[in-house]
Protein backbone atom coordinates (compact mmCIF):
# COMPACT_ATOMS: atom_id res chain seq x y z
CA UNK A 1 0.00 0.00 0.00
CA UNK A 2 3.04 2.32 0.04
CA UNK A 3 4.15 4.50 2.92
CA UNK A 4 1.94 5.12 5.92
CA UNK A 5 0.90 8.75 6.17
CA UNK A 6 2.62 9.31 9.54
CA UNK A 7 6.00 8.21 8.20
CA UNK A 8 6.12 10.35 5.05
CA UNK A 9 8.77 13.10 5.30
CA UNK A 10 6.86 15.51 3.06
CA UNK A 11 9.04 18.54 3.74
CA UNK A 12 12.27 16.62 3.08
CA UNK A 13 10.90 15.34 -0.23
CA UNK A 14 9.88 18.83 -1.28
CA UNK A 15 13.26 20.34 -0.31
CA UNK A 16 15.15 17.68 -2.27
CA UNK A 17 12.92 18.15 -5.30
CA UNK A 18 13.14 21.95 -5.28
CA UNK A 19 16.91 21.90 -4.79
CA UNK A 20 17.28 19.61 -7.80
CA UNK A 21 14.98 21.81 -9.89
CA UNK A 22 16.98 24.95 -9.09
CA UNK A 23 20.00 23.40 -10.84
CA UNK A 24 18.31 21.25 -13.49
CA UNK A 25 15.23 23.11 -14.73
CA UNK A 26 14.71 22.94 -18.47
CA UNK A 27 15.09 26.18 -20.42
CA UNK A 28 11.77 26.31 -22.29
CA UNK A 29 10.43 29.35 -24.21
CA UNK A 30 7.29 29.72 -22.09
CA UNK A 31 9.36 29.77 -18.89
CA UNK A 32 11.19 32.94 -19.88
CA UNK A 33 8.18 35.10 -19.02
CA UNK A 34 5.15 35.29 -16.73
CA UNK A 35 2.66 36.34 -19.41
CA UNK A 36 -0.50 34.31 -18.65
CA UNK A 37 -1.46 34.31 -22.34
CA UNK A 38 1.85 32.76 -23.41
CA UNK A 39 1.73 30.23 -20.57
CA UNK A 40 -1.86 29.30 -21.40
CA UNK A 41 -1.03 28.75 -25.09
CA UNK A 42 1.92 26.55 -24.11
CA UNK A 43 -0.11 24.43 -21.70
CA UNK A 44 -2.83 23.87 -24.29
CA UNK A 45 -0.26 22.80 -26.89
CA UNK A 46 1.48 20.51 -24.41
CA UNK A 47 -1.64 18.44 -23.84
CA UNK A 48 -0.80 14.96 -25.20
CA UNK A 49 2.12 16.40 -27.20
CA UNK A 50 5.86 16.19 -26.54
CA UNK A 51 7.83 19.31 -25.62
CA UNK A 52 10.23 19.05 -28.55
CA UNK A 53 7.27 18.89 -30.96
CA UNK A 54 5.53 21.85 -29.34
CA UNK A 55 8.44 24.34 -29.26
CA UNK A 56 8.52 25.32 -32.98
CA UNK A 57 4.71 25.45 -33.15
CA UNK A 58 4.59 27.58 -30.00
CA UNK A 59 7.14 30.06 -31.33
CA UNK A 60 5.40 30.38 -34.71
CA UNK A 61 1.99 30.68 -33.06
CA UNK A 62 3.06 33.51 -30.77
CA UNK A 63 4.80 35.26 -33.65
CA UNK A 64 1.51 35.15 -35.58
CA UNK A 65 -0.80 35.83 -32.59
CA UNK A 66 1.41 37.62 -30.04
CA UNK A 67 -1.44 38.76 -27.76
CA UNK A 68 -4.84 37.61 -26.59
CA UNK A 69 -6.38 40.39 -28.69
CA UNK A 70 -4.62 39.14 -31.83
CA UNK A 71 -5.85 35.59 -31.29
CA UNK A 72 -9.44 36.64 -30.61
CA UNK A 73 -9.54 38.87 -33.72
CA UNK A 74 -8.10 36.24 -36.10
CA UNK A 75 -10.36 34.08 -38.31
CA UNK A 76 -10.61 30.49 -37.06
CA UNK A 77 -9.17 29.20 -40.33
CA UNK A 78 -5.94 31.14 -39.73
CA UNK A 79 -5.67 29.68 -36.25
CA UNK A 80 -6.21 26.16 -37.57
CA UNK A 81 -3.61 26.72 -40.28
CA UNK A 82 -1.07 27.79 -37.64
CA UNK A 83 -1.96 24.63 -35.70
CA UNK A 84 -1.73 22.33 -38.75
CA UNK A 85 0.28 19.18 -38.02
CA UNK A 86 0.12 19.54 -34.22
CA UNK A 87 -3.02 17.41 -34.02
CA UNK A 88 -5.94 17.38 -31.57
CA UNK A 89 -7.47 20.34 -33.39
CA UNK A 90 -10.26 20.82 -30.86
CA UNK A 91 -7.55 22.44 -28.73
CA UNK A 92 -7.10 25.20 -31.33
CA UNK A 93 -10.85 25.74 -31.72
CA UNK A 94 -11.33 25.94 -27.96
CA UNK A 95 -8.36 28.27 -27.55
CA UNK A 96 -9.73 30.62 -30.21
CA UNK A 97 -13.24 30.56 -28.76
CA UNK A 98 -11.97 31.12 -25.21
CA UNK A 99 -9.91 34.10 -26.40
CA UNK A 100 -13.10 35.66 -27.76
CA UNK A 101 -14.87 35.10 -24.44
CA UNK A 102 -11.98 36.64 -22.49
CA UNK A 103 -12.05 39.72 -24.70
CA UNK A 104 -15.84 40.08 -24.58
CA UNK A 105 -16.62 39.14 -20.98
CA UNK A 106 -13.36 39.92 -19.15
CA UNK A 107 -12.19 42.93 -21.12
CA UNK A 108 -9.01 41.16 -22.20
CA UNK A 109 -7.94 40.23 -18.68
CA UNK A 110 -7.59 36.73 -17.23
CA UNK A 111 -9.69 34.95 -14.59
CA UNK A 112 -8.24 34.62 -11.10
CA UNK A 113 -10.17 31.57 -9.88
CA UNK A 114 -10.30 27.89 -10.80
CA UNK A 115 -14.05 28.09 -11.26
CA UNK A 116 -13.82 30.88 -13.82
CA UNK A 117 -11.01 29.18 -15.74
CA UNK A 118 -12.90 25.89 -15.80
CA UNK A 119 -15.82 27.62 -17.49
CA UNK A 120 -13.70 28.48 -20.54
CA UNK A 121 -13.88 26.11 -23.54
CA UNK A 122 -11.23 23.38 -23.44
CA UNK A 123 -9.92 24.30 -19.97
CA UNK A 124 -9.81 21.43 -17.48
CA UNK A 125 -8.49 21.29 -13.95
CA UNK A 126 -4.86 20.84 -15.04
CA UNK A 127 -4.64 23.85 -17.38
CA UNK A 128 -6.52 26.07 -14.93
CA UNK A 129 -4.18 25.14 -12.07
CA UNK A 130 -1.06 25.39 -14.25
CA UNK A 131 -1.81 28.95 -15.42
CA UNK A 132 -2.93 30.15 -11.99
CA UNK A 133 0.13 28.67 -10.25
CA UNK A 134 2.80 29.58 -12.82
CA UNK A 135 1.50 32.95 -14.03
CA UNK A 136 -0.26 34.18 -10.89
CA UNK A 137 1.56 32.37 -8.08
CA UNK A 138 -1.52 30.70 -6.62
CA UNK A 139 -0.91 27.68 -4.36
CA UNK A 140 -2.47 25.03 -6.57
CA UNK A 141 -0.99 21.67 -7.65
CA UNK A 142 -1.10 21.04 -11.42
CA UNK A 143 -0.80 17.36 -12.27
CA UNK A 144 0.18 16.51 -15.83
CA UNK A 145 1.21 13.03 -16.95
CA UNK A 146 4.80 13.52 -15.82
CA UNK A 147 3.83 14.72 -12.34
CA UNK A 148 1.32 11.89 -12.08
CA UNK A 149 4.02 9.32 -12.84
CA UNK A 150 6.44 10.77 -10.27
CA UNK A 151 3.87 10.81 -7.46
CA UNK A 152 2.38 7.38 -8.15
CA UNK A 153 5.89 5.90 -8.01
CA UNK A 154 6.94 7.92 -5.00
CA UNK A 155 4.00 6.57 -2.98
CA UNK A 156 3.59 3.24 -4.84
CA UNK A 157 -0.04 4.13 -5.46
CA UNK A 158 -2.18 1.09 -6.18
CA UNK A 159 -5.13 3.17 -7.46
CA UNK A 160 -5.45 4.07 -11.13
CA UNK A 161 -4.92 7.88 -11.19
CA UNK A 162 -7.34 8.19 -14.09
CA UNK A 163 -10.17 6.98 -11.86
CA UNK A 164 -11.89 9.36 -9.42
CA UNK A 165 -10.56 7.73 -6.24
CA UNK A 166 -7.01 7.65 -7.56
CA UNK A 167 -7.27 11.23 -8.76
CA UNK A 168 -8.46 12.43 -5.37
CA UNK A 169 -5.58 10.70 -3.59
CA UNK A 170 -3.04 12.07 -6.06
CA UNK A 171 -4.41 15.59 -5.57
CA UNK A 172 -4.21 15.24 -1.78
CA UNK A 173 -0.59 14.05 -1.92
CA UNK A 174 0.41 16.92 -4.20
CA UNK A 175 -1.28 19.44 -1.91
CA UNK A 176 0.59 18.01 1.08
CA UNK A 177 3.94 18.32 -0.71
CA UNK A 178 3.34 21.77 -2.24
CA UNK A 179 5.49 24.51 -0.63
CA UNK A 180 3.37 27.66 0.00
CA UNK A 181 4.35 30.50 -2.31
CA UNK A 182 6.27 28.23 -4.69
CA UNK A 183 3.53 26.31 -6.45
CA UNK A 184 4.64 27.29 -9.96
CA UNK A 185 8.18 26.04 -9.46
CA UNK A 186 6.95 22.95 -7.58
CA UNK A 187 4.59 21.96 -10.41
CA UNK A 188 7.29 22.49 -13.03
CA UNK A 189 9.81 20.56 -10.92
CA UNK A 190 7.52 17.52 -10.91
CA UNK A 191 7.01 17.89 -14.67
CA UNK A 192 10.75 18.13 -15.33
CA UNK A 193 11.60 15.20 -13.09
CA UNK A 194 9.05 13.04 -14.89
CA UNK A 195 10.20 14.19 -18.31
CA UNK A 196 13.94 13.75 -17.77
CA UNK A 197 14.58 11.10 -15.09
CA UNK A 198 11.34 9.42 -13.95
CA UNK A 199 10.50 8.38 -17.51
CA UNK A 200 7.88 5.74 -18.45
CA UNK A 201 10.53 3.22 -19.55
CA UNK A 202 13.93 2.65 -17.92
CA UNK A 203 13.75 5.48 -15.37
CA UNK A 204 17.14 6.87 -14.30
CA UNK A 205 16.58 6.19 -10.60
CA UNK A 206 20.27 6.50 -9.69
CA UNK A 207 20.13 10.21 -10.62
CA UNK A 208 16.78 10.95 -8.98
CA UNK A 209 16.86 13.51 -6.13
CA UNK A 210 13.99 11.80 -4.27
CA UNK A 211 15.07 8.18 -4.82
CA UNK A 212 15.65 7.76 -1.06
CA UNK A 213 11.95 8.39 -0.41
CA UNK A 214 10.53 6.43 -3.37
CA UNK A 215 8.44 3.39 -2.43
CA UNK A 216 8.41 2.03 -5.99
CA UNK A 217 12.23 2.17 -6.11
CA UNK A 218 12.45 0.29 -2.81
CA UNK A 219 10.08 -2.35 -4.12
CA UNK A 220 12.20 -2.61 -7.29
CA UNK A 221 9.30 -2.03 -9.70
CA UNK A 222 9.02 1.66 -10.67
CA UNK A 223 7.81 0.77 -14.17
CA UNK A 224 4.73 -0.85 -12.62
CA UNK A 225 3.43 2.64 -11.82
CA UNK A 226 1.16 4.35 -12.53
CA UNK A 227 -1.31 1.49 -12.34
CA UNK A 228 -3.51 1.44 -15.44
CA UNK A 229 -6.86 -0.24 -15.87
CA UNK A 230 -6.68 -2.09 -19.22
CA UNK A 231 -8.28 -0.22 -22.09
CA UNK A 232 -10.23 -1.74 -24.92
CA UNK A 233 -8.38 -2.15 -28.21
CA UNK A 234 -8.89 0.64 -30.73
CA UNK A 235 -11.58 0.06 -33.37
CA UNK A 236 -10.53 0.18 -37.03
CA UNK A 237 -12.46 1.80 -39.88
CA UNK A 238 -12.03 1.85 -43.64
CA UNK A 239 -12.51 5.36 -45.04
CA UNK A 240 -12.54 6.71 -48.60
CA UNK A 241 -11.59 10.05 -50.12
CA UNK A 242 -12.06 11.36 -53.63
CA UNK A 243 -9.66 13.59 -55.56
CA UNK A 244 -11.80 15.38 -58.15
CA UNK A 245 -9.84 17.61 -60.52
CA UNK A 246 -10.87 20.14 -63.12
CA UNK A 247 -7.74 21.17 -64.98
CA UNK A 248 -5.34 22.53 -62.37
CA UNK A 249 -8.10 22.87 -59.75
CA UNK A 250 -9.18 20.30 -57.17
CA UNK A 251 -12.34 20.07 -55.06
CA UNK A 252 -11.98 20.28 -51.28
CA UNK A 253 -14.59 20.38 -48.51
CA UNK A 254 -14.51 21.91 -45.03
CA UNK A 255 -15.53 19.70 -42.13
CA UNK A 256 -18.34 20.96 -39.87
CA UNK A 257 -16.94 23.36 -37.27
CA UNK A 258 -17.99 21.15 -34.36
CA UNK A 259 -16.83 17.58 -33.99
CA UNK A 260 -13.67 15.72 -34.88
CA UNK A 261 -11.20 17.78 -36.96
CA UNK A 262 -13.81 20.55 -37.06
CA UNK A 263 -13.05 23.43 -39.43
CA UNK A 264 -10.26 21.63 -41.29
CA UNK A 265 -10.39 21.04 -45.03
CA UNK A 266 -10.28 17.60 -46.60
CA UNK A 267 -10.77 15.67 -49.82
CA UNK A 268 -14.42 14.61 -49.56
CA UNK A 269 -15.42 11.07 -48.66
CA UNK A 270 -16.37 9.07 -45.60
CA UNK A 271 -16.57 5.81 -43.70
CA UNK A 272 -17.31 2.55 -45.54
CA UNK A 273 -20.55 0.94 -44.41
CA UNK A 274 -20.89 -2.86 -43.93
CA UNK A 275 -21.23 -4.68 -47.23
CA UNK A 276 -20.27 -1.59 -49.24
CA UNK A 277 -17.38 -1.45 -51.71
CA UNK A 278 -14.95 1.47 -51.61
CA UNK A 279 -16.35 2.77 -54.90
CA UNK A 280 -19.96 2.54 -53.67
CA UNK A 281 -19.01 4.31 -50.45
CA UNK A 282 -17.32 7.17 -52.26
CA UNK A 283 -20.24 7.71 -54.64
CA UNK A 284 -22.72 7.71 -51.73
CA UNK A 285 -20.65 10.03 -49.54
CA UNK A 286 -20.13 12.60 -52.31
CA UNK A 287 -23.83 12.53 -53.11
CA UNK A 288 -24.79 13.00 -49.43
CA UNK A 289 -22.08 15.51 -48.62
CA UNK A 290 -21.91 17.64 -51.76
CA UNK A 291 -24.91 16.71 -53.92
CA UNK A 292 -22.78 15.53 -56.84
CA UNK A 293 -22.44 12.32 -58.85
CA UNK A 294 -18.98 11.00 -59.66
CA UNK A 295 -17.31 8.26 -61.61
CA UNK A 296 -14.66 6.56 -59.47
CA UNK A 297 -11.48 6.06 -61.49
CA UNK A 298 -8.19 4.50 -60.38
CA UNK A 299 -6.81 4.22 -56.82
CA UNK A 300 -4.37 7.02 -56.00
CA UNK A 301 -2.89 6.09 -52.59
CA UNK A 302 -3.61 4.35 -49.28
CA UNK A 303 -2.93 6.03 -45.93
CA UNK A 304 -3.00 4.45 -42.47
CA UNK A 305 -3.42 6.62 -39.39
CA UNK A 306 -4.03 6.15 -35.67
CA UNK A 307 -6.03 8.58 -33.56
CA UNK A 308 -6.40 8.37 -29.79
CA UNK A 309 -9.74 6.59 -30.08
CA UNK A 310 -9.56 4.72 -33.41
CA UNK A 311 -7.42 3.57 -36.32
CA UNK A 312 -8.30 4.20 -39.96
CA UNK A 313 -7.16 3.10 -43.39
CA UNK A 314 -7.89 5.84 -45.92
CA UNK A 315 -8.35 4.70 -49.53
CA UNK A 316 -7.90 7.61 -51.92
CA UNK A 317 -9.32 7.46 -55.46
CA UNK A 318 -9.22 9.78 -58.42
CA UNK A 319 -12.77 10.66 -59.47
CA UNK A 320 -14.57 12.44 -62.30
CA UNK A 321 -17.55 14.71 -61.65
CA UNK A 322 -20.38 13.58 -63.96
CA UNK A 323 -23.49 15.30 -62.57
CA UNK A 324 -25.30 17.14 -59.82
CA UNK A 325 -25.02 20.67 -58.45
CA UNK A 326 -22.24 21.30 -55.98
CA UNK A 327 -23.61 22.36 -52.59
CA UNK A 328 -22.30 21.96 -49.00
CA UNK A 329 -24.99 19.61 -47.65
CA UNK A 330 -22.98 17.61 -45.12
CA UNK A 331 -20.04 19.98 -44.72
CA UNK A 332 -19.38 23.60 -43.80
CA UNK A 333 -18.12 24.69 -47.23
CA UNK A 334 -16.74 23.38 -50.53
CA UNK A 335 -14.34 25.04 -52.98
CA UNK A 336 -12.44 24.52 -56.18
CA UNK A 337 -8.83 25.39 -55.41
CA UNK A 338 -5.70 25.46 -57.54
CA UNK A 339 -3.17 22.86 -56.43
CA UNK A 340 -0.57 25.52 -55.64
CA UNK A 341 -3.11 27.25 -53.37
CA UNK A 342 -3.77 24.19 -51.20
CA UNK A 343 -1.02 25.23 -48.79
CA UNK A 344 -3.20 28.16 -47.70
CA UNK A 345 -5.76 25.78 -46.17
CA UNK A 346 -5.49 23.76 -42.93
CA UNK A 347 -5.69 20.00 -43.54
CA UNK A 348 -5.46 17.02 -41.16
CA UNK A 349 -2.29 14.94 -41.44
CA UNK A 350 -3.89 12.30 -43.65
CA UNK A 351 -5.14 14.78 -46.25
CA UNK A 352 -1.90 16.76 -46.08
CA UNK A 353 -0.24 13.65 -47.59
CA UNK A 354 -2.67 13.85 -50.52
CA UNK A 355 -1.81 17.54 -50.95
CA UNK A 356 1.90 16.71 -51.09
CA UNK A 357 1.24 14.00 -53.68
CA UNK A 358 -0.70 16.44 -55.89
CA UNK A 359 2.02 19.08 -55.57
CA UNK A 360 4.67 16.52 -56.52
CA UNK A 361 2.65 15.46 -59.56
CA UNK A 362 2.22 19.10 -60.55
CA UNK A 363 5.93 19.79 -60.36
CA UNK A 364 6.64 16.85 -62.66
CA UNK A 365 4.22 18.06 -65.32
Amino acid sequence: MGLAKTTVPYEEITRALMSWYASNRRDLPWRRQRDPYAIWVAEVMLQQTRVETVIPYYERFLARFPTLQDLAAAPLEEVLKAWEGLGYYARARHLHRAAGILMKEYGGSFPQTLREWRQLPGVGSYIAAAVLSIAFGQDLPALDGNAERVLTRLFAMEEDPRRPAGRRRLQALAERLLPPGWAGDFNQALMDLGATLCTPKVPRCSECPIQTFCAAFRHGNPEAFPVRTPRRSLPHYDVTAGVIQDGDRVLIAQRPLEGMLGGLWEFPGGKVEPGESFEECLKRELREELGIEVEVLEPMMTIRHTYTHMRITLYVFRCRWIGGTLQPIGCADARWVRVEELDHYPFPNTDRQIVERLKAEGSKT
